[in-house]
């Protein structure tokens, strides 16, 4: 069983992501869900986006990796869009990641100054028609880091929503989020990670 620490969206810490969290703890997993807009949820991107900006980028990410910073090193590191941003960035860069699962969005490698590291699996999710991540960058930085990555998996379903596996939201697609939870879980399971107790 993995241990993940996983990031939330710009709509903040909803209970779409405590809803996912939940999946993967009944599958045996254990999951952390830091808060990294203490308290607080928004009903839109916007609203959201704007919020973390007045936070600003760098302190999002240090606050990703100051949760991180208490726990074992072997984690897998996962993030929905905006908590991509802290999620890659560790396991790009702290060692002894077991794994990265990247929902909606992943940033260029350069970004974090370094290469893939060796050894890190890493699962890359998105809508193929999804006008974020298809036309500002996301697919191509995917691509180039499943290629790089000794096992790397970059999946495109149908649609062209960006959170389509949050149940409470509109732009939800059921379909393609079970087939999200189910590549999800069989990734954890190759992990291999005892729980901690």
């Amino acid at each position: 069983m993995a241990d993940v620490l996983l990031f939330h969206h710009a709509l903040g810490l909803t209970s779409g992501i405590a809803s996912f969290a939940e999946t993967l703890l009944r599958n045996g997993h254990t999951v952390t869900t830091p808060d990294l807009f203490e308290g607080r949820t928004f009903a839109t991107v916007e609203e959201g986006v704007a919020h973390a900006q007045s936070i600003g980028i760098g302190e999002l990410i240090a606050r990703g990796e100051r949760a991180a910073s208490s726990m074992p090193e072997n984690l897998v590191y996962a993030g929905f869009s905006l908590g991509v941003l802290p999620a890659q960035k560790l396991a790009q860069t702290r060692p002894g990641a077991a794994g990265a699962l990247f929902f909606y969005s992943c940033l260029p490698l350069t970004e974090f100054g370094s290469a893939w590291p060796k050894g890190v699996p890493v699962q890359v999710h998105a809508m193929d028609h999804d006008p974020v991540f298809m036309e500002e960058g996301d697919l191509e930085a995917a691509r180039d880091l499943v290629s790089q990555a000794d096992s790397g998996e970059l999946f495109l379903y149908p649609g062209d929503e960006h959170y389509f596996a949050e149940p409470m939201l509109p732009s939800f697609r059921p379909e393609q989020a079970a087939l999200l939870a189910e590549r999800v879980l069989a990734f954890l399971d190759s992990v291999g990670l005892p729980t901690h107790s």
